[in-house]
């Protein structure tokens, strides 16, 4: 999604819909992931092979979505007796955006249900038959798959998965109810708290890639690292919307690295602290840094320590950060 997300929920709308802020996973949280995928090289072709693989059940949770490959895998499964259920974000221009694909998944089978419109659903998941779930950074629009840099992982930790089961069955039948907690699971809204902590945890090195930078609290956390002597690095598609935010983090000694449009749009909202070829602590999600995304907004996200990881996302950072422009 190649737009900033305006804050739409106010403390009355979160009373009403039931979303009260909660805190994110504690800093020191982690899950294992069972694989990665680092997008565009990877392909969206693992996601077609888990729907076509389901056999008892598939929860998808979509802030856009415009596949037809994968809407039509979907329908597919419905038509063969699998319970699919899509509940797709209807705020900020959700309705429209994603009444296409609402209309082919309902005459096909699946049930569908618009999020609550008083709350921006931006996570980005699928469970399928409750053994595996798969947490991205992107969003499922085929024709951004091939220009976008964008992260996956499957987590098949039975804690993890059971909790994010739990809270899309809350969020589809439109409950009053807060995120379910497991390992390194970092859910909004309330996700700030993780992701300042992991920030704040770095002793060496912090890599970043963002789609937005627009937080006090998260921009004064990386200051923060570069003051005491962490090497900061951050990379984002340029944009006059951040401009000054950068500014201020490169007077403090972050490096900053802002791509073009003739490379690929970082939509990836992922850190990697003290990341080495043997170690570091990496979270990928679907959190932007903003107020709205990191308070107010369903988001999902996950924090781990698995080395494939790691590594995925450290080599994408320096190759994006190599193409970018810096001061």
């Amino acid at each position: 999604m190649r737009r900033s997300i305006p804050l739409v929920v106010t403390a009355l709308v979160l009373g009403l819909c039931g979303l009260a802020p909660a805190a994110g996973s504690a800093p020191n949280a982690v899950s294992p992931v069972a694989a990665v995928w680092t997008e565009p090289a990877a392909g969206y072709g693992f996601l077609d092979a888990a729907i076509n693989g389901a056999r008892r059940t598939i929860d998808l949770s979509m802030y856009e979505l415009s596949d037809p490959v994968t809407e039509g895998d979907l329908a597919a499964r419905a038509r063969a007796g699998v319970d699919v259920r899509v509940l797709l974000n209807s705020a900020y221009d959700g309705q429209s955006e994603n009444a296409a694909a609402a209309t082919y998944l309902s005459h096909g089978g699946v049930h569908v249900a618009w999020a609550p419109a008083s709350t921006i659903f931006h996570a980005k998941y699928l469970v399928v038959d409750g053994r595996a779930a798969y947490i991205g950074t992107g969003n499922l629009v085929d024709y951004d798959y091939s220009s976008t840099r964008d992260f996956w992982v499957e987590d098949t930790t039975p804690s993890d998965v059971a909790a994010i089961s739990s809270t899309f069955a809350a969020d589809f039948a439109h409950e009053s109810a807060t995120p379910v907690a497991s390992g390194g699971l970092v859910w909004s809204p309330g996700s700030a708290t993780a992701l300042v902590g992991l920030i704040d945890g770095a002793r060496y090195s912090l890599l970043v890639e963002n789609e937005e930078m627009d937080n006090s609290t998260i921009e004064q956390s990386l200051i923060g690292a570069a003051e005491r002597g962490v090497a900061v690095k951050v990379v984002m598609t340029y944009s006059s919307e951040w401009a000054s935010a950068l500014a201020q983090l490169e007077r403090a000694g972050v490096k900053v690295s802002t791509t073009s449009g003739s490379y690929l749009y970082i939509h990836a909202k992922v850190i990697c602290a003290d990341c080495t070829a043997t170690a570091g602590t990496v979270f990928i999600g679907s959190e932007n840094f903003s107020t709205s995304s990191l308070w107010y907004n369903r988001e999902l996200g996950v924090i781990t320590t698995s080395l494939s990881a790691v590594r995925a996302v450290e080599t994408a950072i320096d190759v994006d950060y190599a193409h970018g422009s810096t001061s």
